[in-house]
């Protein structure tokens, strides 16, 4: 008996059909035995290594890992096909799975699969649609002016700011009061022990994930035990924090009408008979939490700094911006943030060109097709999305960071598809917390904006800032340095 193949290739239904490929049938580098293509593709350089080699193969080709072939495409209208076929028709690799079960690792949100993973989105989203941010507002500006102080008290002694360290604290800041209801204040205590054991679990998941030997089933390196005490450690800690949430139900029990945070709101939705969400749920949609609230936005405003630094006109213009609807962050309004549309359109311009993600790998839970070419079930798609969004085929002079292009009434704004950069995927799998990710960048820039100029932000070796691929994309070893603007200035 035969079956028909799913397909994805929907977008070329109205051209002549083109002849069905095989992986193995594709351009691409030319692999060792055994080992495949380990060789040329670098962890820490992954989402480099395999964007050159699409502009060397072309914009599907295949690689191979070890001797498992895997599908590379960097067109986006195939892209977006695949990602609107999540849940049913991709997952993320069953690989990263396994490694996080060894780990002893909790699921999430962005782990769940299938209908554990439907059961645990109608847990979450509620918290982080707009009204519900919005209602945090009066926080997350708390948070910002804490960051404010911080800032203000490096600017006087002239001292560098490890950058991307002091938006970790911001933003872990913001997702624990939001998510846990938990004022941790990392900005003035130093960094939360949850958030230091992510900093060690999520980087090994992601080295795991494309190690050639799983070494560490058989020995233990010192990194490997080091991993081990802090997953013990994040499981203590979370565990904590759900046995308090619940002590405050119990002790409130009209909390559970009306939780007052996202964790709380969680284990009364667990509670509910049917739910399909365990504590187990919970406590893996916390990890996930910090990991949303932790790296990738604080990484998007470190690169969006870095970009404007490089270039002082758009920078000038997102001041003037800031500084006229938004020059008082202690009375910022939501509607002052929502009128800043240069602001918005100089993180969109800097997600284009930086996107944290800059890659997604899939694994087919069915027979597909993908850009004509036969995917089995368990076939491996590794989807890259910093491709055609800095192609000058989609953005004139896509390789410069222009803001404007991305204004109503812009010159390029007719010929800019904007579905083709995909920062936060699409999708029913669309990152949830885009909307607090987009307004915490805001908030922040509005305070850096509004109370300092920028008197330099510098690289290691007063070069390019380099990508580091760890479980995100981040600029290595950013120091910035501020000066206050005097009251003249301010007035």
């Amino acid at each position: 008996m035969t079956t028909t193949p799913h397909t994805l290739d929907q977008a070329q239904a109205a051209s002549p059909p083109s002849p069905l490929r095989e992986i193995g049938q594709l351009p691409g580098p030319r692999r060792w035995p055994l080992i495949g293509n380990v060789l040329q593709i670098k962890p820490s350089r992954i989402h480099r290594d395999v964007e050159q080699l699409c502009r060397r193969y072309g914009p599907v080709m295949r690689v191979h890992l070890g001797r498992t072939p895997i599908l590379v495409v960097a067109e986006h209208e195939a892209i977006a096909h695949i990602l609107r076929d999540r849940p049913d028709g991709f997952r993320r690799p069953s690989i990263t799975a396994r490694v996080a079960h060894e780990m002893n690792g909790i699921p999430g949100l962005f782990q769940a699969e299938g209908a554990e993973w439907r059961n645990q989105r109608r847990m979450v989203m509620p918290a982080f649609a707009p009204n519900a941010i919005k209602a945090y507002f009066p926080a997350l500006l708390k948070v910002a002016q804490r960051l404010q102080g911080r800032w203000e008290a490096q600017a006087r002694t002239q001292a560098p700011i490890d950058l991307t360290a002091d938006l970790k604290r911001y933003t872990v800041d913001i997702i624990a009061g939001l998510a846990f209801g938990t004022d941790v204040n990392t900005i003035d205590a130093g960094e939360d022990v949850i958030q230091q054991h992510m900093d060690v679990i999520l980087p090994a998941v992601a080295r795991r994930s494309v190690a050639l030997l799983p070494y560490w089933r058989y020995f233990k390196l010192p990194a490997d035990r080091r991993l081990e005490r802090s997953v013990a450690a994040m499981h203590s800690a979370i565990a904590g924090l759900i046995a308090s949430a619940r002590q405050r139900l119990q002790a409130e029990p009209s909390r559970a009408a009306h939780p007052p945070n996202l964790l709380e709101a969680m284990i009364v939705a667990a509670d509910e008979p049917g739910s399909g969400v365990s504590d187990r749920d919970v406590a893996g949609n916390v990890s996930t939490m910090l990991l949303a609230g932790e790296d990738t936005t604080a990484n998007s405003l470190a690169w969006m700094l870095y970009l404007l630094q490089r270039n002082p006109q758009a920078l000038r213009r997102v001041q003037e911006e800031v500084r006229a609807i938004a020059p008082d962050l202690s009375a910022l309004t939501i509607a002052q943030v929502d009128a800043l549309d240069y602001l918005d359109a100089c993180a969109s311009e800097a997600m284009r060109l930086k996107p944290v993600a800059p890659f997604i790998p899939l694994e087919a839970l069915r027979e597909t097709t993908v850009a004509h070419v036969r995917v089995p079930k368990g076939g491996l798609v590794w989807c890259v999305l910093r491709h055609d969004s800095v192609d000058d085929k989609y953005f004139p002079r896509a390789q410069a960071f222009e803001p404007q292009r991305w204004l109503p009434g812009a010159v390029d704004a007719p010929t800019i598809d904007k579905k083709v950069a995909l920062p936060f995927g699409a999708g029913l799998r669309t990152c949830p917390g885009r909307y607090l990710a987009l307004l915490e960048i805001k908030v922040a820039m509005v305070m850096l904006l509004g109370r300092f100029d920028i008197a330099g932000i510098d690289t290691p070796d007063g070069g390019e800032a380099q990508e580091l691929m760890g479980f995100v994309m981040s600029p290595q070893g950013l120091q910035m340095r501020l000066r206050t603007r005097d009251a003249h200035a301010s007035a």
